[in-house]
């Protein structure tokens, strides 16, 4: 399943993965980037349904920017490489 999953998001993956190894990555790094995904995409779902009962069109743009946060950080929080993980947090 995660060999699936991974081939369905390289395009997410590519930006972030490299062949270096991470000296500083710890198991705290992907944690902390998970909870932080789903916090992200929880957000995402109350703006939507701030969208829904408001009916303004302008709010479908924070649901774009904390649904593509979400995903990005859950994607390379669960299928990701050390490295990537490190990427993201900015430890070289």
């Amino acid at each position: 399943m995660e060999n699936i999953l991974t081939r369905f998001f390289w395009p997410i993956l590519t930006w972030f993965e490299n062949d270096e190894y991470s000296v500083n990555y710890k198991k705290s790094h992907r944690v902390a980037l998970n909870i932080v995904g789903v916090l992200f995409l929880f957000l995402s779902i109350v703006a939507v349904v701030g969208a829904y009962f408001t009916g303004e069109l302008g709010a479908v743009i924070p649901v774009i920017i904390f649904f593509s946060a979400g995903l990005v950080a859950v994607v390379v929080g669960m299928l990701g490489s050390n490295s990537a993980v490190s990427k993201i947090w900015g430890t070289k």
